[in-house]
């Protein structure tokens, strides 16, 4: 049996991204590991939500735990950077934000790790970072030189096909739905660039439980929740990667296999 270790920035990401392939690798019998950059203290969060005196990033990291479980991790670790914000605001400069830290430190906490748990997988994001957040755009850059440190022989780059999004964008148009007209061209890769594409429509239940872990953030009016089981099939019953070193193309369907 394989390791696979699963980076992100904020608590929330692991689950929308990585879910189905990780709970499948842990029921197929290998370790999981979360590793989470920050502890999500920027994230908003509705007026009366928190409890009076409650820090947002202690309630994050509680619903991190019960995310992980739900997915099947065996291990949990924050690297203990700060949350950054979207691209451009001023808490993108604030003290230890992870978009500020050093490539060369942050991968090296996180080497220590992959060396640790003698990972044969890691799950890192595009170099966009899906969407350009400045946290998700570090995750890549210091998940990558980790895996250089650490020696770890398979890394692949959570995305989303952009390619799927705009298709979905036209049916939705064609069966006469008022769709926002939103520029895709930052969101996810081409088609053409991704290797890997796993379906995990058997685990929807388990990515949604762990959506609903995420109340602070994903509530059940959101974009995640709200729609109906067959839309969310469609957008979330495939997970996209970019295995490093592999030829673009489609051809994968598991990041464990062979192992």
């Amino acid at each position: 049996m394989a390791t696979l270790v699963s980076f992100h920035a904020h608590p929330d990401d692991e689950c929308i991204l990585c879910g189905g392939v990780m709970r499948k690798a842990a029921d197929e019998g290998h370790r999981v590991v979360v590793v989470v950059a920050t502890r999500g203290e920027v994230g908003e969060v509705p007026d009366g939500f928190l409890d009076v005196g409650e820090l947002l990033s202690d309630r994050r990291v509680r619903e991190m735990r019960a995310s992980a479980e739900i997915v099947g991790a065996q291990r949990l670790e924050f690297l203990g950077y700060v949350d950054s914000g979207m691209m451009g605001e001023p808490t993108n400069d604030a003290p230890n934000t992870f978009w500020t830290a050093s490539v060369e430190e942050a991968a090296a906490r996180l080497a220590a790790i992959l060396v640790e748990e003698s990972a044969d997988v890691l799950t890192v994001y595009d170099d966009n970072g899906g969407y350009g957040h400045p946290d998700h755009i570090q995750v890549h850059r210091v998940g990558m030189r980790a895996a250089e440190l650490a020696g770890t022989p398979r890394v692949y780059q959570a995305t989303m096909n952009r390619d799927l999004m705009n298709r979905r964008r036209e049916m939705a148009v064609e069966a006469g739905f008022q769709v926002p007209d939103v520029d895709t061209s930052g969101f996810g890769k081409p088609e053409a660039e991704l290797t890997t594409a796993v379906d995990v429509t058997a685990y929807l239940d388990v990515k949604k439980a762990a959506m609903r872990a995420h109340a602070s953030q994903i509530s059940e009016q959101s974009f995640f929740l709200g729609q109906s089981d067959e839309a969310f099939a469609y957008s979330f019953g495939t997970e996209w990667f970019i295995r490093v070193g592999a030829e673009p193309g489609v051809a994968e369907k598991d990041l464990l296999t062979g192992l």
